[in-house]
């Protein structure tokens, strides 16, 4: 049983990455209608920020510090300047154009950081501790504890505030909200900024466990995606949720009955899922009327 756990612990730190990055694509998805395919890329650019800021001998919090600021500031450019542009340009020409910033990332990162992975050092170091007889690292129990609280706060501000009200609202019709005075477009700049930037945080988490490469968020953003869609992409919760299952599910079919077919048995388990319930675990099924 303790090697059960302990494989749920593990499969919680990779599901904070997962869920850090989904909660990103929906809230973009559900308040502008976008898939921001270049969630990943961004990620991983900012990755390569906070890399570089070490490297220049900046303490590894102020670092972070000063890369989410940076992500936030992409995603106002993003909006201001790219997405507020197109509004005449359906949902599929927008995503089509989030496509064109995963080049721009990939093609940048390279060239202003170098070929060469990057080493990125853990945000807590130290011994495991022992709970329970389950071992964690410290660096593990940090990543569980951020993407936790992070979480907690946005569910509690899109649940209990002004701000959360008008993100909800905005959500479920741009047009009602527009007309119901809330600045929808000061929403939607938040909301890019926000997704910008809880992408630049799953990439941090990432970094120590692997190196910074222009190929490290391909796996995660795939996953945060299928997370996404297990969820549903109707709620906010729903993509979170998917995460912690895919996360830990693949830890423990990995343990119990083989690593090397995990993920291909992970997915089939989600395609019957989907099969059986097309909208995801929570999401909801909308009739259009005409």
């Amino acid at each position: 049983m303790t090697l059960f756990f302990q494989n749920i612990v593990g499969g919680m730190q990779s599901a904070s990455m997962y869920g850090l990055a989904a909660l990103g694509l929906v809230l973009i998805y559900k308040t502008t209608g976008v898939i921001n395919f270049a969630q990943g890329e961004l990620g991983m650019f900012h990755a390569f920020v906070a890399a570089a800021l070490l490297a220049a001998g900046v303490p590894v919090g102020l670092a972070v510090l000063v890369t989410l600021l940076i992500a936030g500031a992409v995603g106002f450019l993003i909006e201001w300047g790219i997405m507020r542009h197109a509004v005449k340009i359906d949902p599929l020409g927008k995503m089509i154009m989030t496509m064109g910033l995963v080049m721009v990332a990939q093609g940048l990162a390279p060239m202003l950081f170098g070929n060469n992975p990057l080493y990125f050092p853990k945000l807590l170091g130290g011994d495991p501790i022992t709970i329970f007889g389950i071992s964690i690292l410290p660096n593990t129990l940090l990543i569980i504890t951020i993407t936790l609280t992070i979480m907690g706060i946005l569910f509690y501000v899109l649940q209990k505030t002004r701000w959360g009200l008008a993100i909800r609202v905005t959500a479920e019709n741009v047009n009602t909200a527009r007309l119901m005075g809330i600045p929808t477009q000061r929403v939607s700049l938040v909301i890019w900024m926000l997704g910008t930037v809880l992408g630049a945080l799953a990439a941090i988490m990432v970094a120590p466990l692997t190196t910074v490469s222009v190929s490290m968020m391909a796996d995660i953003h795939l996953k945060s995606f299928i997370s996404a869609v297990l969820g549903g992409f109707a709620t906010f919760y729903g993509p979170v949720v998917g995460a912690f299952i895919i996360g830990m599910l693949n830890n423990i079919i990995g343990f119990y009955i083989s690593s090397k077919w995990a993920t291909a048995i992970l997915y089939v388990f989600i395609l019957i899922v989907l099969v059986l319930k097309p909208t995801g675990l929570f999401g909801k099924k909308f009739i259009k009327k005409v």
